[in-house]
């Protein structure tokens, strides 16, 4: 096993890769990387993000080769993928801060300001319940009620319902987690989020390529 964690000049990079080393059976296994050819050699992949939308597409599409290298691995080979914070919102077809972006379309729907209900503050930063809307082996161990941590503004509508696995309510419904297939995404951050987090990870580490 070798995990990939895509470095294109945005996320917490050292923080997610050393809570993937904390559950890792070896850390060495753990690799940081904005080589394209790492990720044939890898078994699971990983895409960080925090920021802007469009900043994050941008970033990841100017390194060369990057984007054809993810689809060949996670949409052909079908290689264990997850995306965090932005690295999720990045899956869907667009993404609307500051304008309207294309996003790589791994899924179909889009990203979108938080709206809540109540005056609650915007970004929403920190703790919340999560709440599992349908079984999935990456929240394996995690119930209804397990905390997460988030800092976001914006947040994914799948068009396809299926594709939600949790949910968290802050002064509305907002996705905390997605999956079709070996793609996964988390709107919180795992590496934040204490044993909820490191659980995740677990799960992930243990799921195997589809092919």
């Amino acid at each position: 096993m070798t995990v990939a964690i895509i470095d294109y000049g945005s996320g917490n990079l050292r923080s997610v890769a050393k809570a993937f080393e904390r559950v890792a059976d070896d850390k060495k296994i753990i690799h940081i990387t904005s080589n394209p050819a790492d990720l044939a050699a890898a078994s699971h992949i990983v895409l960080p993000g925090v920021g802007a939308y469009a900043d994050c597409m941008r970033g990841l599409s100017a390194l060369p080769g990057m984007l054809d290298a993810l689809c060949e691995q996670v949409l052909t080979k079908k290689k264990p993928f997850l995306g965090i914070c932005v690295g999720m919102q990045m899956l869907f077809e667009e993404g609307h801060e500051h304008g309207a972006h294309k996003g790589l379309g791994w899924l179909k729907g889009q990203v979108v300001m938080l709206t809540p209900a109540t005056a609650l503050k915007i970004p929403h930063m920190g703790w919340n319940d999560l709440e599992i809307v349908k079984p999935h082996p990456l929240m394996e161990g995690i119930e209804t009620g397990d905390h997460a941590y988030f800092v976001h503004s914006y947040h994914a509508l799948p068009a396809d319902p299926s594709d939600l696995i949790a949910t968290i309510e802050y002064g509305q419904t907002v996705t905390a987690a997605v999956a079709r297939g070996n793609i996964m995404g988390t709107q919180f951050h795992p590496e934040k989020s204490q044993q909820t987090g490191l659980s995740l990870i677990g799960n992930f580490l243990h799921l195997a390529h589809e092919d």
